[in-house]
């Protein structure tokens, strides 16, 4: 499959060797999939950083994080009987799933939107409480009337939910804790109000009837979410047959609200696709790209911690109006940049 994005000639822009662990003892393993804003002239990236102890050849060691706060790091011997682990991202032992490393937030900026550093006396956003004890991960940023709403995975042995954060500044948080309850993820709040209202995609998934599909909601002041709407599901037979997500806050075009969303097969290759809502009523789809926008082609793409993938979650629309700057991670280690024509986008979507 041939895809339309514009690859950055110096991707990846970074990767897991560029910036400091967290704390001493640990390693960073990758960086995934930045929400993307842009703040006192600059663009930042909001990355999330997942890291783990260095890897022994007898012992699979991970980190958790204690309802105070404290990482606790679990080892289990490679032999144990009561080990599964056929996955890079996921184990279960006895019976419990364990990710494999913890995930934090970290604000990193830029000048150019091509070389990214870590600010100095900007925080780490990293889980707290019963509801991130294995950490947050994948935000998506989304400005309203000047106040930035974060909503991040929320990972404990509780369940995946989708948390809530807001702010101003960058530097004080105000935390609304879970706003989706598990199974649930993928979070994109529109930018705008429609008639009074917030709006939100999400994927809240099921083991046995259904599947992981996207869904729009809205709400009266983007924490309590109703009006549950499905409208875009897994087809058969093609790249997003296993389970589709939302990517970054929909673009407004005159057509409509333009979201560029992941969709993976059976064989966990993801890739990117857009669907096209109504301005006025967003539970309304009014047409889809068969074939995708965006797969896997790069070496950084095809290889890496879990390779085949892009997946992004944030983007910015240059002065321009056509110009979209998308951030990306490739294959659950890097972070890339690519643009797209957001005219060329729509020239292929299909009526639903």
């Amino acid at each position: 499959m041939k895809d339309i994005a514009k690859r950055f000639a110096d991707n990846p822009l970074l990767s897991p060797v560029d910036i400091p662990a967290s704390r001493e003892g640990l390693e960073i393993t990758c960086l995934l999939n930045p929400g993307v804003f842009q703040y006192d002239n600059k663009t930042w990236l909001i990355v999330r950083v997942a890291e783990r102890p260095k890897q022994k050849d007898t012992v699979i060691s991970f980190p958790i994080l204690t309802q105070t706060g404290e990482i606790h790091i679990i080892e289990i011997e490679k032999n144990d009987p009561e080990l599964i682990a056929t996955d890079a991202r996921v184990i279960n032992y006895k019976g419990v799933d364990y990710l494999t490393t913890l995930s934090h937030l970290r604000l990193l900026c830029s000048e150019d939107g091509h070389n990214f550093y870590e600010p100095e006396n900007y925080p780490h956003l990293v889980g707290e409480g019963m509801l991130e004890t294995f950490g947050i991960e994948d935000c998506r940023v989304a400005q309203i009337e000047g106040t930035y709403y974060l909503t991040f995975t929320s990972v404990s042995d509780n369940g995946v939910g989708v948390g809530l954060r807001t702010t101003t500044d960058w530097k004080n948080f105000t935390k609304h804790g879970m706003i989706l309850p598990a199974h649930n993820k993928d979070c994109a709040i529109f930018e705008e109000k429609i008639n009074g209202l917030f709006y939100a995609l999400h994927r809240p998934s099921s083991v046995d009837i259904g599947g992981n599909y996207i869904w729009i909601a809205s709400s009266p002041d983007g924490i309590h979410w109703g009006n549950h709407h499905c409208i875009i599901k897994t087809r058969k037979g093609i790249w997003d047959s296993k389970r589709v997500g939302a990517g970054a806050a929909p673009i407004k075009t005159e057509k409509g609200w333009l979201e560029i969303y992941h969709g993976a097969n059976e064989n966990h290759m993801y890739c990117l696709g857009a669907f096209l809502m109504d301005l006025e009523d967003p539970t309304k789809v009014i047409a889809r790209t068969i074939d995708p926008i965006m797969v896997p082609a790069e070496e950084y793409e095809l290889s890496g911690f879990f390779g085949n993938v892009v997946f992004t979650n944030g983007h910015i629309v240059e002065p321009d109006g056509d110009t979209l700057t998308m951030y990306y991670g490739a294959s659950d280690e890097f972070v890339c940049g690519a643009q797209f024509s957001i005219k060329e986008i729509l020239l292929l979507l299909k009526n639903s």
